[in-house]
C-alpha cells in the first residue's frame, strides 16, 4: 500500500532474480491495488511465474460485494484478471469461510472457473479442518475441482493447525 510502482517493480525483479516464482495477493489487499501493482511488475515474465490471489472480502458498499456467492466470485475473478493483466490465475483461493453461502454454490462456481481455464487450481485460506473435510467431500461427490492448497495462520505461537488441519491435509 505504501510503495510506488517503481519500488514494487524493483522488489519483484529482485525476487525473480533470486529464484522466487510464486506471488500471493488478494483482491482486498489495498482495495485491489496490490493486484494492479503486481500485474504491472510481472509484465513480460508472466509465463515463468505462479500467481495466487483470493476472493471473499468486501470490495464495495453493495450487499453483493462480499462473500463466496456465484455472483461475487464471478465478478471478482474478472476484476482480478483485469487488475493482474493476465488470462488466468494459477491459484484462486477462498480467503475465509462464508457462513451465508452454501458451500456447494461456492465450489460449483470455482469448478466452473477451472473448467473455463480462468483458474488452474483452487484452494482455501483460514478454513478449519472440518470445513476442508466438508469441501473435499462435496467436490469428490460431484467430480468437481478440489482444494489443492490450504493457507492457514501458522506461527511459532499459533500451532493449532498441527492437531486437526495438518492430518486432514495429509489425508487428502
Amino acid at each position: 500500500g505504501s510503495l510506488g510502482q517503481a519500488e514494487a517493480n524493483d522488489m519483484v525483479a529482485a525476487c525473480i532474480d533470486q529464484g522466487i516464482n510464486f506471488f500471493d495477493t488478494a483482491n482486498v489487499y489495498s482495495a485491489g491495488d496490490s493486484e494492479t501493482v503486481l500485474g504491472r511488475a510481472i509484465q513480460g515474465r508472466r509465463d515463468k511465474l505462479i500467481i495466487a490471489t483470493k476472493v471473499r472480502g468486501r470490495m464495495g458498499d453493495d450487499v453483493n460485494e462480499i462473500g463466496t456467492s456465484r455472483r461475487h466470485i464471478m465478478s471478482q475473478v474478472e476484476a482480478s484478471l483485469k487488475r493482474l493483466d493476465t488470462d488466468f490465475i494459477d491459484l484462486y483461493q477462498v480467503h475465509c469461510w462464508d457462513e451465508l453461502t452454501p458451500l456447494e454454490e461456492t465450489l460449483s462456481t470455482l469448478n466452473t472457473l477451472v473448467t473455463q481455464g480462468k483458474v488452474r487450481y483452487i484452494g482455501c485460506s483460514n478454513y478449519t479442518a472440518w470445513q476442508v473435510e466438508r469441501a473435499m467431500a462435496i467436490s469428490d461427490r460431484h467430480g468437481w475441482a478440489r482444494f489443492e492448497t490450504v493457507q492457514p495462520w501458522y506461527s511459532l505461537v499459533g500451532r493449532d493447525i498441527e492437531v486437526e488441519l495438518v492430518p486432514v491435509c495429509r489425508d487428502h
